[in-house]
């Protein structure tokens, strides 16, 4: 059973959709991530958006770790009722609504959101069966809603080339957890600036690939 690692509910089990539905991100390869984004510093704070959310796993262990808001964009029905009961347990332990559940289609999510609505960091955690050209087509429609620091997280089949970026996200790391790999992003910012928004953890993990 997947569980909250760490944060203010570090420990809780999280409820799991049932059947083959979703492909669950492993507590190992979670805690993989969490412990990157960690020396990233981009959790606390931040506004998280998770697509394709599934239970909501990345989405929560965000909201745990201090994220000031987060946003769980599922459109299947079962998941987006178990996102809403893991949103429920988390707001339930942090006394306040920071997890909010969208019963939507990735796309028109994004189509619909206002111009001025930005994210900091984003967890795109697509079915595997999805096309690339349809999770470029995402991230093209979800880069004009970065926030100047924010960190995108992709992840995929180990076996899945890397995602057809678009002009302006760059991706600064790279990592394979058995069957998993994950990709990290960043908004494309004019070199003469680039020194000042990324993270130093996150120049070091791009200059180690």
């Amino acid at each position: 059973m997947s569980r909250i690692i760490a944060g203010a509910a570090g420990g809780t089990p999280l409820s799991a959709v049932p059947g083959s539905l979703t492909r669950p991100t492993t507590d190992r390869v979670k805690e993989a991530l969490f412990s990157r984004l960690d020396a990233f510093d981009v959790i606390s704070g931040a506004r998280v958006l998770d697509l394709y959310a599934g239970s909501g796993s990345l989405g929560i262990e965000s909201g745990s770790r201090g994220a000031q808001s987060v946003e769980l964009v599922e459109s299947d029905a079962k998941a987006s009722a178990v996102c809403q009961r893991n949103a429920d347990l988390l707001n339930g332990v942090l006394g306040r609504k920071a997890v909010t559940v969208h019963r939507s289609r990735v796309e028109p999510f994004l189509e619909r959101a206002a111009p001025a609505t930005t994210w900091d960091l984003v967890f795109l955690d697509p079915p595997y069966p999805l096309e690339e050209l349809a999770v470029s087509a995402v991230l093209a429609k979800l880069a004009p809603h970065l926030a100047p620091s924010a960190v995108v997280v992709v992840e995929r089949s180990s076996r899945s080339p890397e995602p057809d970026w678009p002009g302006s996200l760059a991706r600064f790391a790279e990592k394979k957890y058995g069957e998993t790999r994950l990709w990290f992003a960043e908004p494309n910012v004019p070199d003469a600036i680039a020194g000042d928004d990324i993270p130093e953890a996150a120049e070091a993990e791009g200059q180690s690939q």
